[in-house]
């Protein structure tokens, strides 16, 4: 990584990041510092906040749903539902986006959460014909396999507002403020379509690709289309994120629903969280690759960072575990593969044309050096921590490796 690239003296990123990120005078990135809030917030009283906040929205009859909340068979769903159910005591529609790469274990989660806590669910299934049209757009022009599946996850929730005049909706934690500190936890920020392109969708709206990809047509991208102004303003949808109200700390929160509501666990080899996107069998395989491709750092130095900032590892154990798993081979590629239809080899070929010169360097065909901050880090870096998490069930949950296919899943 270039020199122009500044490290935050406390977690493990850099000025680089694709969020954007600040140091102060001592060093310390934006992110730490809005994470130091953490520590200084009257939570009890931010949550009479969130109780006042959706109270106009209960229904009054008790028939009705009271919110939209998504949720997936990984991430931070359970907690979520946990908070809106039990605790805030609504009645919630969940939603959810099948992004066609489910594990078994993600499968069986969605079913248990839904049973757990007694909530209707809908499910997105768009045209698997298209999806797959589209992945290998976004793939080939910007290194993204996961565009169709955040899009999916963003915009399908909103819609159901919208359709069920459900106004609002329920987020967990919101990226910018947890990673970056774009925000201040006070600032409260709620749901916005510019966030949602700008960052989510890395530029891109469903509408974009028609202009950039003559492959895509109407049919292909239409499910992805946020609704407009005017449909937002006569529904009244707002969208607001819990983690401004509670003190978010996935890992904690991650083992309290493992407790109290049969969440379960799988272990990866690219990062040491075992709770994260146990969902989908490229998250936290190919998808981290091409993050590490593109920006120079992977999901494994989020984790860690999250982890030095809660005070649970210390920065020289967390370098040693992104230098344990960043590199580490990608499991389930062939899974992928077959399911596009494209040769490992043309993947590789796709791939490598993404890597960001400013830490990849080329040696021979197919053969790359690597030179991102975690192999020059000032520090030495510790023994890495072992059995922070604790994985309690594997990927293949009903013991075969593939894709489980639901709705529109096959072909």
């Amino acid at each position: 990584m270039t020199a122009s690239f500044l490290h935050c003296r406390r977690c493990l990123y850099t000025t680089a990041h694709p969020l954007g990120l600040v140091l102060d005078d001592e060093g310390i990135c934006s992110g730490c510092r809005i994470h130091e809030e953490k520590d200084t917030l009257d939570w009890a009283e931010r949550w009479e906040r969130l109780r006042t906040l959706v109270a106009p929205y209960r229904s009054r009859s008790g028939e009705q749903y009271d919110c939209i909340v998504p949720v997936s068979g990984a991430a931070d769903s359970y907690y979520i539902v946990h908070l809106v159910k039990e605790r805030l005591g609504l009645n919630p529609l969940l939603v959810t986006y099948n992004k066609y790469f489910n594990t078994a274990l993600g499968i069986r989660n969605l079913a248990n959460l839904r049973i757990r806590f007694d909530c209707d669910l809908l499910q997105q299934n768009v045209n698997p014909h298209s999806v797959k049209k589209i992945v290998r757009s976004t793939l080939r022009e910007f290194g993204s396999l996961y565009w169709h599946c955040i899009a999916g996850q963003t915009v399908f929730p909103v819609q159901t507002a919208v359709r069920y005049r459900i106004p609002l909706i329920l987020w967990g934690a919101h990226q910018g403020l947890e990673q970056v500190g774009m925000f201040s936890h006070e600032h409260e920020p709620e749901m916005t379509r510019r966030y949602r392109k700008d960052h989510d969708l890395m530029g891109r709206e469903a509408d974009d690709l028609l202009s950039m990809f003559d492959t895509l047509k109407e049919e292909d991208i239409w499910q992805y289309r946020y609704p407009d102004d005017a449909a937002l303003a006569e529904v009244g949808v707002r969208g607001i994120y819990l983690g401004n109200y509670v003190r978010w700390d996935p890992k904690a929160q991650h083992e309290q629903m493992m407790a109290s509501h049969g969440y379960r666990t799988a272990a990866f080899a690219r990062t040491f969280d075992c709770y994260d996107h146990v969902d989908c069998w490229n998250y936290m395989g190919l998808h981290d690759r091409l993050k590490l491709h593109k920006h120079g750092y992977s999901r494994v130095t989020d984790h860690a960072s999250r982890e030095i900032r809660h005070g649970r590892i210390t920065r020289a154990q967390g370098l040693a575990l992104v230098r344990a798993h960043e590199q580490a081979p990608v499991p389930h590629q062939d899974l992928f593969c077959r399911w596009l239809g494209i040769d490992p080899s043309g993947l590789d070929f796709i791939a490598d044309r993404h890597r960001n010169p400013a830490v990849w360097q080329a040696q021979a065909p197919g053969q790359w050096t690597f030179a991102g901050w975690s192999t020059h880090a000032d520090e030495a870096a510790a023994e890495a921590p072992q059995d922070l998490f604790t994985a309690n069930d594997v990927l293949a949950h009903d013991g075969v490796e593939g894709y489980v296919t639901v709705g529109k899943g096959h072909p």
